[in-house]
């Protein structure tokens, strides 16, 4: 055999061996990356997802700075307490199972007569804040005890800087976003709408949410639109030198946490 052919042999079989390294490490690539693909697919993802967390889905629980103890002692009645920011409304709740006007003229504390009554619910009312609309009354006008300062939302600035207001229950606080703040006549809410009618009660927060009102400041900022699984709290107060409105400062409940 020539030497041309004996290099041409040597070559050939380089060639061989080249091709033959190329096809292995590429196979060799290929199941490196099938195997890492197939981990993958079985690994659990890592990117973060938002949990939104409800009520029934934690324990976690918030100091109650109410001792409904000591209150309830001095007045079984009392079964919440009502604060909200910005005004002078900080006060226990009461409901008379007697007399719907008995805390008209009478102190949530120990049941003594009192000119500037109580803030306080009506019968037609659990005392759960479960009910589709839950009102709440105290007077206006004693200088700046019960419901007076709530006439601090007809400022629009002020509207703006205070959005919530709070009811503590021996094991809960609630809280309720501010949808409007208006002047209403002097009807008796609870007696004038079937709130258990799903059309009567949609049309109701309609209104809430865009009250005919001239006197009126309306949230724009609500997270979604008022519907009919809502649970509404509306504070009433009078208006001075108008004995046929009332004064409305409506809420939405927002969170329910339990306490301590």
């Amino acid at each position: 055999m020539s030497e041309n052919s004996n290099e041409n042999n040597k070559k050939r079989g380089l060639i061989i061996l080249a091709l033959f390294l190329i096809a292995f490490g590429a196979a060799f690539t290929g199941f490196q990356l099938y195997s890492m693909y197939a981990e993958k697919q079985k690994a659990p993802e890592t990117t973060t997802v938002t949990v939104t967390v409800t009520e029934s889905a934690t324990e976690k629980s918030v100091k109650n700075p109410v001792d409904f103890n000591e209150l309830q002692k001095q007045n079984p009645e009392i079964y919440a307490w009502l604060k909200v920011p910005g005004t002078k409304v900080d006060h226990p709740v009461v409901q008379s199972a007697v007399s719907d006007d008995f805390y008209l003229k009478h102190s949530a504390y120990d049941k003594s007569w009192s000119s500037s009554g109580a803030v306080y619910t009506q019968m037609c009312n659990t005392k759960s804040f479960k009910d589709r609309v839950t009102l709440i009354y105290g007077h206006n006008g004693y200088g700046d005890t019960m419901f007076t300062t709530l006439h601090n939302f007809e400022d629009s600035e002020f509207f703006a800087r205070h959005r919530y207001f709070y009811i503590f229950t021996p094991d809960s606080k609630r809280t309720y976003k501010i949808v409007s703040a208006f002047k209403y006549d002097d009807r008796h809410i609870m007696n004038s709408f079937d709130f258990q009618d799903n059309t009567v009660f949609g049309d109701f927060l309609y209104m809430l949410g865009n009250p005919y009102s001239t006197v009126k400041n309306v949230a724009e900022d609500l997270d979604k639109p008022l519907n009919t699984s809502d649970k509404i709290v509306i504070l009433s107060t009078c208006i001075t030198y108008q004995p046929n409105n009332r004064y409305l400062v409506c809420g939405v409940l927002v969170k329910n946490e339990k306490t301590d």
